[in-house]
């Protein structure tokens, strides 16, 4: 596994991970998949039903040691739960801030060298008919790797899956998509809605 992906420094201390680790086989969680190579990717995590679904999939990552980045409101930035959110790889955004999200999160991957993003598609643990676009517009703006994460409650199992194919169309990923989550099971099923993207829709 390369470096570049692991938090090697302040992210996930050894003891930490020798934690999550426990947790992970207290509740009787499989880890599933094999990292991606790439150095800049976005991870989309679903199905997204409850509150739990962000403690396991903490803990997964503290316990696979990967440094991974996520979004939170700017203003939970204080002292010194802002230091606890850093550390775990959380990035400020200010949603007042003329700038759309996407932009924002666009502007990061070009910042760096090496950047892995996350978020849930659903944008909220209630049911929706459709999924949030953003994460489908930062990888078309950015030209990143998108790789489907999921969590499965019914078989306990949690982790990566497949990685679109970089030569993609939105039918294509739809299709992929709506195939690979169609199995997985999330704590609270009917929270789950469809893998579906909002009428009109063009990336």
């Amino acid at each position: 596994m390369p470096f570049a992906y692991l938090a090697s420094d302040s992210n996930t201390l050894p003891m930490l991970q020798r934690i999550a680790h426990l947790i992970l086989k207290i509740g009787d969680w499989t880890p599933m998949g094999e990292l991606p190579t790439a150095e800049k990717v976005i991870f989309i995590a679903a199905p997204h039903t409850s509150n739990w679904d962000g403690f396991w999939l903490m803990v997964y990552k503290v316990a696979m040691q990967i440094d991974l980045h996520f979004l939170a409101k700017h203003t939970l930035f204080w002292w010194p739960l802002g230091t606890v959110l850093r550390a775990l790889g959380a990035i400020p955004i200010d949603r007042s801030d003329s700038t759309s999200t996407v932009q924002q999160v666009v502007d990061e991957f070009a910042r760096r060298d090496q950047f892995w993003f996350a978020l849930a598609p659903e944008g909220t643990r209630k049911w929706q008919p459709y999924w949030r676009t953003g994460f489908y517009r930062i990888s078309k703006a950015a030209d990143i790797l998108l790789v489907l994460g999921f969590i499965d409650y019914e078989n306990k199992q949690m982790g990566i899956g497949i990685t679109l194919p970089a030569e993609r169309n939105l039918a294509d990923d739809l299709q992929l998509m709506q195939q690979f989550y169609e199995p997985r099971v999330g704590r609270i099923p009917g929270n789950t809605g469809p893998v579906e993207f909002p009428p009109g829709f063009e990336a």
